[in-house]
């Protein structure tokens, strides 16, 4: 696609993001292999949407006729890069603050489940504690995203669903940005001793949710975030799910209106959808490409949409 190429080619740091590798017992798989990954590397805006099961719509997904066989009780890890072909330097903009989380859904077949609909359960997030995101230990680690398989669930044939949530631009309905793919994965030695308690996606997150709808930019590193969507699963927590660590939202703090800034000069350079294209103390493109508009996030972000 023509803005995949653009953002690809482009020298600045990257803001989207693709979880497209998978290291599940040491070995890391090829790009794609067992994975569904897009072909524009996009966000999900919209938390209603089928496409926030396994991603699509805007980013249309391609097929892998792979599984890959996971041991439970172990640890894979995600990898999430900007592009299909970037390096590990190149993961997704500091900028994008928020929390990582990963789901699991049980299917009779992983290569043709749809993922859309139950049978979810989340078995890994990680938020905000004294200052530090968890989009933010993916990124200084290489897009590396840990995430433990449960030892007690029933072995067979599951999606894997990383996912990471920007919310440089949260601050406002419809703002945050959901990044998510599904891998194809056979786990095999579980015990079966547990049935989590599951959820349905699209219906997980409500776009009014304190960890959906939120501004990043008023919190300090005493700030409590909540982490969206349904209590983490556990095996020490039983067949319903373990309750795992649940914050409160702060108390909404008083803005003190901040002088606004002359926006940057334009460079003759634009940006492609998504990409930020203004905001105080931003020095890049301020020109979005055809058919898009650069528009006031916060006043610390614009973006071309």
């Amino acid at each position: 696609m023509k803005l995949f190429s653009i953002l690809a080619a482009a020298s600045t740091a990257s803001a989207h993001t693709i979880f497209v590798q998978l290291d599940a017992g040491g070995k890391v798989y090829p790009v794609s292999h067992a994975i569904r990954t897009p072909t524009y590397d996009g966000p999900i805006t919209n938390v209603n949407s089928n496409d926030l099961a396994c991603n699509g719509g805007p980013n249309p997904t391609m097929k892998s006729n792979e599984i890959i066989t996971v041991q439970a009780g172990t640890t894979v890890k995600a990898v999430w890069r900007h592009t299909l072909t970037s390096g590990p330097n190149n993961v997704m903009d500091a900028s994008h603050k928020g929390p990582t989380l990963a789901y699991l859904k049980k299917v009779s077949n992983a290569l043709t489940d749809t993922g859309i609909g139950g049978g979810w359960f989340k078995i890994q997030e990680d938020g905000y504690s004294g200052g530090n995101w968890g989009t933010s230990k993916v990124i200084n680690n290489a897009g590396l995203h840990y995430i433990d398989i449960p030892s007690c669930i029933a072995p067979g044939q599951y999606l894997l669903r990383a996912e990471m949530i920007a919310l440089h631009g949260a601050g406002s309905s419809g703002g945050a940005q959901l990044y998510m793919e599904c891998a194809q994965i056979n786990i095999v030695g579980g015990t079966g001793t547990a049935s989590p308690k599951t959820y349905s996606i699209p219906g997980i997150y409500k776009s009014n949710d304190p960890g959906i709808l939120v501004n990043i930019y008023s919190m300090t590193t005493s700030s409590k975030y909540t982490i969206p969507g349904p209590p983490i699963f556990t095996c020490a927590g039983g067949g319903g799910g373990g309750s795992g660590p649940v914050t409160t939202q702060p108390e909404p703090v008083e803005e003190v209106p901040v002088p606004t800034q002359p926006e940057p000069v334009d460079s003759g350079c634009e940006a492609a959808q998504w990409q930020q294209c203004g905001g105080q103390n931003y020095s890049g493109c301020t020109r979005c490409a055809a058919g898009f508009t650069c528009k006031n996030i916060n006043q610390y972000y614009h973006q071309c949409s």
